[in-house]
């Protein structure tokens, strides 16, 4: 028994107390275990979707303007079209877009309870990571919801309406920037992998 105390405080001061490269090197795999084992495992069971925290990778949300009313004047043309009003997209949820590098935090929901402006995150493919844009319609069939999707920052919407089997959540929360770490690390790790 005292032994098993002493081998337990010798390894609590060297992950907590030591300067070493080793012992960093230790905290830094702990966080990651931490963070992937438990912690995002947790926040996806709270709020009731495998992806509870995405970092943004792409551009295809972000406005690139000072305020809303110069970004609806240089990219109103499609929304008009589609009959979309200023005042209706000002309603919308994040209608100031968000940029590469923000973290967004999603929460479950029910398909047919997602409505046209609502930001959701849905599989696009297996090799590549899910994407976020705003739903620009929805279609409902007897057992699917679809959603018509399109990033604030393109010109175009999505080729593909996206089926309810798809869709991981909706964003509820911007994170600005923290989402960099994410990209860092990632494209590090594919550098000295070669990848």
């Amino acid at each position: 028994m005292k032994k098993r105390k002493s081998l337990i405080r010798k390894a609590w001061h060297f992950i907590w107390e030591d300067d070493s490269i080793a012992s960093w090197l230790v905290n830094i795999v702990l966080a990651f275990v931490l963070v992937k084992f438990v912690i995002y495992p947790g926040l996806g069971l709270l709020f009731s979707t495998d992806y509870p925290v995405v970092a943004v990778v792409s551009g295809s949300m972000t406005h690139n303007q000072e305020n809303f009313d110069k970004w609806w004047e240089s990219n109103q043309g499609w929304y008009t079209q589609q009959g979309f009003t200023k005042e209706q997209f000002q309603d919308f949820p994040f209608h100031n877009g968000f940029n590469q590098g923000d973290i967004m935090v999603l929460f479950g929901s029910e398909p047919e309870n997602i409505k046209t402006g609502y930001v959701i995150v849905y599989e696009s493919h297996p090799d590549y990571p899910p994407i976020i844009h705003r739903v620009t319609s929805t279609e409902q069939t007897e057992d699917t919801t679809y959603f018509q999707t399109k990033g604030d920052h393109n010109t175009i919407p999505d080729r593909e309406k996206i089926p309810d089997d798809k869709f991981l959540g909706k964003a509820v929360l911007r994170i600005p920037y923290l989402g960099w770490v994410k990209i860092i690390f990632t494209e590090a790790v594919k550098f000295l992998i070669g990848g």
